[in-house]
This record gives structure tokens, sequence and C-alpha cells, in this order.
């Protein structure tokens, strides 16, 4: 017997796009602030605290090889929530990620250390990690999926680009917290104030599960399921039907590598004994960038679904392979204003071009049928190579970790594969909602303005 689909108050369906990017935006939010306190924290005391034993080179690798950790169970945790979401519905995986990444973060502040356990610190310390990223594995692409079905045809680039402007108002505020943990004393904040950042999470946890669980299923998925059509096996019609876009997906995604350069890997370049900015400084310059951000994501959005998403993505990809190079040059220099300057243009302006299109313009590529699981996959294995782009850079940079301009070329390389996955792409924003992943699809006429 086939579940069937109650009928809505046309009004309450008409609120549900903004209510549906609202969740997205706070979830997303949430959930990466507790995503990128790690990141600042593998940057700036990790290799301190779990791996003191080791040189000071060799500690900062290790520490940025566990931020990578996650984003290799991304696609572990990719398969199982993106089947799950296809098959139960996007806002059962929304509320799960959440869950799991307040409590794995607020774990990891209540971990002992090196010196008072040895050896266990930092296997335990990888064992949070993994479970923060099997959460990130379905957070995005269950938010994205969640506010692509509920949001107009013609405003699906908008919509979706809450997720993502989430995602670095997430980042914000992770950077705005650890502002004044990175000013106290070297003392206290090695012992109890790096702590503090993870122990809020139980906080960030609460409201999220709170907005998330008032949120309707999506009406794209409840007529699937009305009408018997949700897959058994979403994976096997995921790789059977839409194998090529899974692939551009995974390619577009290394776009993900220019955000972990500029997050972790400049970051400790920056403070380190070789440029000497402070702590602080540069965490401002991520935090103005981030806020710059918050404004220039929503707007690339809108251009994609006046001019579509390939051109609006093509331009972030390609301008990130070169604003990043001269970020990187402005931090060798350590000129802070210029570095300030550039890392907003950089990562706040031209990434977010991007970063802001990639929800619709990969969601767009499947079917309600494979949705979530395309979108997941996808990104997830692409993510997992951005991840670990930072342990890979750290090794570029030679063992006294000055070589930035090799860092600088091997992130502009990782610019290559988006652009491919982009020129390669069916255009996609005036195709109708029900039609997105078929191969005959019917456009979508833009709404007239009603004149006098």
């Amino acid at each position: 017997m086939t579940p069937t689909v109650a009928p809505r108050d046309p009004a309450q369906a008409a609120g549900q796009p903004k209510k549906a990017a609202t969740a997205a935006w706070i979830g997303s939010a949430l959930e990466y602030y507790d995503f990128f306190i790690y990141g600042s924290a593998a940057a700036l005391i990790f290799p301190k605290v779990f791996f003191d034993e080791s040189d000071p080179a060799t500690a900062t690798l290790l520490s940025l090889a566990t931020f990578g950790v996650a984003y290799a169970a991304r696609p572990v945790g990719a398969l199982f929530l993106g089947h799950v979401g296809d098959r139960v519905g996007r806002k059962k995986i929304m509320v799960f990620t959440l869950v799991l990444m307040g409590l794995s973060t607020f774990l990891i502040g209540c971990l002992p250390t090196r010196h008072q356990v040895g050896a266990l610190a930092p296997v335990l310390l990888v064992l949070c990690r993994v479970l923060q990223g099997i959460s990130a594995a379905g957070e995005q692409a269950s938010a994205n999926s969640m506010s692509l079905e509920h949001a107009p045809a013609h405003r699906r680039g908008f919509f979706t680009s809450f997720t993502l402007s989430g995602t670095q108002g997430g980042q914000l505020l992770a950077t705005l917290v650890f502002l004044p943990v990175a000013a106290l004393p070297e003392e206290h904040l090695l012992s109890w104030g790096w702590r503090v950042p993870f122990w809020l999470s139980v906080a960030v946890a609460v409201v999220g599960f709170v907005i998330r669980r008032k949120l309707d299923e999506t009406p794209a998925f409840e007529q699937q399921a009305a009408s018997g059509e949700v897959v058994r096996l979403p994976l096997a019609v995921l790789l059977r039907e839409h194998w090529a876009d899974v692939l551009r997906v995974i390619g577009g995604a290394l776009i993900a590598s220019v955000s972990t350069i500029f997050t972790v890997w400049a970051l400790a370049y920056a403070t380190s004994d070789a440029v000497g900015m402070s702590r602080s400084s540069m965490l401002w310059v991520g935090a103005l960038a981030n806020l710059v951000a918050l404004a220039a994501i929503p707007l690339w959005a809108t251009l994609s679904d006046r001019i579509g998403r390939r051109p609006v993505f093509l331009v972030g990809a390609v301008g990130s392979a070169v604003t990043m190079f001269l970020y990187l040059w402005a931090v060798s220099t350590g000129n802070y204003p210029l570095t300030l300057l550039l890392g907003i243009v950089a990562f706040g302006v031209v990434y977010s071009a991007a970063n802001g299109v990639w929800p619709s313009f990969y969601g767009e590529m499947f079917s309600t049928r494979v949705r979530l699981s395309g979108m997941a996959v996808g990104t997830q294995i692409g993510f997992a190579v951005a991840g670990f782009a930072v342990t890979f850079a750290a090794q570029i940079a030679g063992p006294d970790g000055t070589d930035w301009s090799s860092v600088a070329l091997f992130t502009a390389a990782l610019c290559v594969p988006p652009v491919i996955a982009a020129l390669t792409a069916r255009e996609t924003h005036r195709v109708a909602t029900e039609d997105l992943g078929s191969r005959t699809p019917r456009e979508v006429p833009r709404p007239q303005k009603v004149t006098a």
C-alpha cells in the first residue's frame, strides 16, 4: 500500500520555499560552525595538544591530516545517507546529521590530551573527526535537495544558495568564537580555552534540531512516495542513468579545495615563524571574507537564475585559480592590509560565484528519485580530495613550509576539473523542476512583470 499525500493549505505551501531556505541556512550555519572550529583548532591548537611529541613541522602536518580524515569518511557516509534520504525523505537526514555533528563536536572538547593519555588521545580525536565527516556527508545534499524541491522553478538558484551562505555563516561564527579564544595566554589556551568552542555545539545541536523538526517534507518527494516511484536501490539507478553527471559533480566539487587551502593551510602558513602574522589578525581576514561572502553568494545565485548556472560557476572556478595565487603571494609578503584586501576579493567575492551556484547546478543534474544520492556521492568524493588538499599543500610547501608559489599552482590545478565539468554540463536553470534529470526536459518561462 503506497502512502498518500495530504492536501496542503495554499498559504502554508506558499511559505514553504522561504521556510526551507531558512532551515537550510540556519542548519548549515550551525552544522558548519562545528566543522570549521575543528579547522581553526587543527591549524592553531592541535599540533601542541595532540601531537606535541613531534617536531613542530611534523606536528602541524599530522594535525592537518586529521582535518582531512573527515573528508575521507564523507564518501562512505554519502553512500549510506544518500540511499536513506532517497528512500525515506530529506527531512529525516537533515535532523540526523545535525544531531550527529553536535554530539561528535562536543566530545572533541572533552578529549584528554596526549600528555594525559599518550597515543590514545589522537586516536580518539580521529574517531570523532570521522563522525563529523559522516554527518557532513549528508548535510548539504539533504538541505540542498530540500530547498531546491520547495523552490519556485525560476528561483531555484536563489533559494538553494541559502545552504552555502549558511555554510559561510557557520564559518564566520566559528572564526568569531575563536578570536577571543586565540587571544588567551598560551597556558590557558592549551589547557581549557580551546575546548570552549567545541562545548558550545550542544546549544548548536538543540537549536538546529528544533528548527528542522518543524519543516515539511518536499512535495516532489511526497508525490513520488505516493505514486510508488521511490526506488529500492537509488545508487544502482544513479550509476545506470546519471553516471556522467556524477563524474561532473565529483570534478566540480574539487573547487572546495580553494576553501580548505584558504581556511586552514594559509592560516597555518601566515601564523608560522616564516611570516609571523598574529593568530587574531589572520582570523579577522577569514571573518571579513566570510561576511562579504554572505552578501555575494545570494547575488551570484540570483544572477545564475537569469543567465544560467554554467557562466557563473566558470567565473568562480577560473577566477579562484588567479586570485588564490595573489592571496598567497600577499601572505608571503607579511603585508597585512594587502592580505586582508586580497583575502576578501579571493574568498569573499570570486570564490562565492562557484560556491553560491553549485547547490542548484549539481542538484538540477538529477531527478527526484536519486537527487540526494547523486549530490551526496558526487560532492563528497570531490570534497574528500579537497580535504586532503591541505595535507598535500603542507608537503608541497617544503620542509620549512614556505614554498607558497607551489601551493598556489597546486590550488590552480585543482580548479581545472571544475572548469571541465561546467563546460561539459547542460544548462538547466530554465528546466521545469519535475523534468530535471530528464533527457527531454521542458523549459519554464520566466514570470512576466505585470504593468498597470
